[in-house]
This record gives structure tokens, sequence and C-alpha cells, in this order.
């Protein structure tokens, strides 16, 4: 990976400024980000919310296009692949034109995305609406890669993991609403069942489906708005502006991210753990649907998803303090044996107790991202923006490891393909104990 132009994000020290007044020593040495901080917050809301509506978007696309298994978790590889293929250009990007305006031109491009969730609609195209989702995952990324750097600089780094914390937290607070919103607008229609759709023609099937498609037209046009409305807030809003130094005196000239072993084996990690969240939860509508564990309808099921993310929302904010107290390693293990022991548990039962232990899962997932992200960033100095640059890029994982879920779901069944995200939090668990450690003298006696 390039290093030239990334060294100048997430590094100290910084130098902060007012967009509208000269800075003076008084003001600067104790400035209120309350305000700004709050306004970022709200993109960690909306690209949470946007990302968990996938989990209703791919039982309905199904349906409405006859997909198997493996091609309906085409909708995660289109959203979740933006991260590895834009995640360095819109780095540069940031470094070319700052954090907010690179919050200003990923919220357009998001718009743009959802917008053209109408056009693929219309054009009844399972190929469009994944170039969609690919246009809208573009703009998201956008943002992790501007707003998280950003929440970090905006204050002492002190207070950095707790502020981001906090953010990820209403991040998590959109990934909760999302499945009840979505279930009542896109799956709001009782479908015909599979004998009533024997007897259609095949031109009123395809009216059928037609008219199923167009039922996610007025959700992504509202949001559409809603986020072009977004992106004037952001606009004319004074936020500081944040610049940081590209390198801190002392620090080594011919260091790389490749020489940082726990840097390399977080990236693994952050692929393992988003893989294994997004797996579980793209299944969940059609689990809890199947006869043998709680056999819900699509609309009734996506309800039930709330409570998967409501629960990681729930344990970020339990995690803050907890993550001031212990050591972030041993409450990632600490949390990567009962995920990994909840997903066998849902595998090895059916019923009720399938149910609730895979939903369970979202609870233990909650602090795994900023952690892992936290230890693999440890000691990286100047190296910081190319690292997170890295370890965005191994989001990807949501896009490769659920369509191999879906292959094992086709010829297994979806009771026994959660077997991959077994694997995803043992090596989680490994990385804990184990990757972790940095290799620098600094971390020798950690």
């Amino acid at each position: 990976m390039p290093e030239s132009n990334e060294k100048r994000m997430n590094t100290r020290p910084i130098t902060t400024r007012s967009d509208s007044v000269q800075s003076n020593p008084v003001a600067s040495a104790a400035p209120n980000y309350s305000r700004p901080l709050a306004i970022v917050t709200t993109l960690f809301f909306m690209w949470g919310f946007l990302t968990c509506l996938n989990d209703i978007l791919i039982p309905h696309l199904k349906s409405v296009f006859d997909l198997s298994y493996a091609r309906a978790m085409l909708i995660q590889f289109a959203f979740f692949s933006a991260y590895f293929l834009f995640s360095v250009p819109w780095s540069r990007v940031v470094n070319a034109i700052g954090y907010k305006t690179t919050m200003v031109v990923g919220l357009l491009t998001m718009a743009l995305g959802a917008f053209l969730f109408v056009l693929a609609a219309s054009a009844f195209s399972y190929p469009l609406f994944l170039a969609a989702l690919l246009v809208l995952a573009a703009g998201i990324t956008g943002l992790q890669v501007s707003a998280n750097p950003y929440v970090d600089l905006l204050g002492g780094p002190e207070t950095a993991s707790s502020r981001l914390d906090l953010t990820q937290a209403f991040n998590s607070l959109g990934t909760t609403i999302a499945p009840k919103i979505g279930g009542l607008v896109i799956l709001s229609a009782a479908p015909m069942t599979l004998a009533q759709l024997q007897q259609l023609t095949p031109e009123a099937l395809r009216s059928y489906h037609a008219q199923q498609a167009s039922s996610v037209k007025l959700p992504y046009a509202m949001i559409g708005v809603a986020l072009v409305l977004l992106t004037a807030l952001i606009a004319f809003s004074r936020l500081p502006n944040i610049e940081a130094a590209s390198r801190l005196p002392g620090e080594q000239k011919n260091d790389s991210i490749w020489k940082h072993r726990s840097l390399l084996l977080g990236a693994v990690g952050i692929f393992a753990y988003v893989g294994a969240e997004v797996s579980i939860g793209s299944f969940l509508v059609n689990y809890l649907g199947l006869s043998e564990i709680a056999d819900f309808s699509e609309k009734t099921a996506s309800g039930y998803v709330s409570f998967y993310w409501g629960g990681a929302m729930i344990g970020r904010f339990m995690g803050a303090p907890l993550l001031q107290r212990f050591k972030p390693r041993y409450l990632l293990a600490l949390c990567a044996v009962p995920a990994a022991t909840l997903v066998v548990t849902s595998m090895l039962t059916d019923g009720h107790t399938a149910m609730w232990t895979i939903l369970a899962v979202g609870f233990f997932n909650s602090i795994m991202f900023p952690t892992i992200f936290s230890l693999g960033e440890a000691g990286l100095g100047a190296l910081s923006g190319n690292g997170s640059g890295l370890l965005n890029m191994a989001i990807v994982g949501g896009a490769i490891l659920p369509v191999i879920q879906g292959v094992i779901a086709d010829r297994v069944g979806i009771h026994h393909a959660f077997v991959l995200p077994v694997i995803c939090y043992l090596y989680i668990l490994f990385y804990a104990l184990s990757g972790s450690k940095p290799d620098g003298p600094r971390f020798s006696n950690g």
C-alpha cells in the first residue's frame, strides 16, 4: 500500500482552528467540541441504519428474484466490497480536500446510491440493485475513512477511545432501528404462498414480482432526500478544521505497516469479525422462518433482528467503562468465547433455544470491532493513517464470508451453515490472547 499520502491521517500532534473565528491562547486551551461531535455522530447513525437495512433487503430480493442463498448474498458482497475498493482512494481524498469536505462528498455519493434503488426497482433489475448498493456503500466508505479519524482527533488523545465508542454506540442504534422500520415499509405486503405462486401465469408472476420490488422505491427515495438534507447540515456547519502532523519527532523513517505483526493479524481479525457479524445478521430472517426454529413470517422475523443489533448497542454502552478498567485484549477474549459457544448451541438445538442463542451473539459482538481496531493501531505512530486504511479494507470480510456461508447453506441448510462464524470467533480468540501483542519495545511488558 502506498505510504506517501495517508501518513498525515490519524497522527499526533494536531492543531485546530475554527472556521469562523481566529484562535487565541485562552480559547484554544480548552475548546468545547460537543456541538461538532453531536453533528458528526448523526453520520454514524445513518450509515449504521443503511448497513443493517441490507438484512431486510436480502430475504426480500431473494423472494422477488427467486435467488439461491449464494446469489442473495451478493447483496452483502456488493456492499462490503466497497470498503476494499475505495478505502485507500478515500484516504487520499481526505488528504486532498479535508475531513469535512470528504464527509459532504461521501453523503452525496450515498444519496446517489439511494436514488439508484428507485431506478433499479423500475427496471426490475437485480444487477442494478447491486450497482446501487455498491455506490451507496462507496459513499459510506468515504464517511468511515473521514469521520472515524475526525472523531479521534476532535479532542485530546486520552479520551479518543471513549469518543469513538460513544459514536459507534449511536451507529448501533441505527442498526437496531433499521430492521423494525425496514420490516414495516419493505415487507409490509404479505407475500403469496408457494402454492399461490405456482398457479400464476409467467406474465402474472413477473408482474407480481415487479410489484414486490417496487416496495423499496418510497423508503429509499426518502432516504435519498434525508441524505441530501444531512449533506446541507454538514456543509453549512462550522466544524473545526483539524490538521495532523505527518510524522512525530524521533520516529523511524524506514518503518512500514508490513513490519507490525499485531496490525497484520488485526486486519485478519477485522475481516473475521465483520464477516461473522454480517453473515449471522444476513441469515436471521430466513433462519427464524425455518419451521424447526420459530416458523416466523419475514415481517415478524425482521422485528426480531433488532434484538441482535440491539444487543451490540447495549454491549457498547456497557463496554466503554469496562475497557478503561481492564486490558482490552482480555475483554476481547472474554467476548469471543461465549460468541462461539452461543453459535454452536444454536446449531445443535432448535426452537426458541436456537433462536435466542443466535440473537444473543450480538451482545458479545459489541466491543469486538473497536477493540480489534485499537489493538491493531497500537504503537503505529505516523503509520496510523496507513494502518487505518488497511484495517478499513479488511471490512471486505462482510462481502466474502456471507457468500461462502450462502454456498454452505445451499448445500447443508441454514441451520448448520453457521459453522463459518464459529471459526471466525475462534480466530478472534487467538488474536486476543496472542496475535494482538505489539512487537515494539514500548509494549514488551504488555
